[in-house]
């Protein structure tokens, strides 16, 4: 099975957000997922993510792939975690 570290849409019509989770490659984007990771909520202004960087990383220690955004976060929280 391969993993992957993606976006699941929530949210309504014209107002989305998303779950940071760990999901199956072979299932569908909105479908079910293994484990919840974080969020981000890209109508905010400033920090508009949260995610769990331990559990991330251990997701991509096991071999996960992550999608180009969830890896844009990932590297800004691995910043902002830095400047903290």
């Amino acid at each position: 099975m391969m993993v992957a570290l993606r976006l699941n849409r929530q949210g309504t019509k014209d107002r989305p957000y998303y779950k940071i989770v760990a999901v199956d490659s072979r299932k569908r984007r909105d479908g079910r997922y293994i484990e919840q990771l974080g969020v981000y909520n890209p109508m905010t202004e400033g920090t508009n993510f949260n995610i769990d960087l331990e559990k991330a990383e251990q997701w991509i220690k096991n071999g996960a792939q992550p999608s180009d955004t969830v890896r844009s976060i990932i590297k800004k929280a691995r910043a902002a975690a830095l400047e903290a």
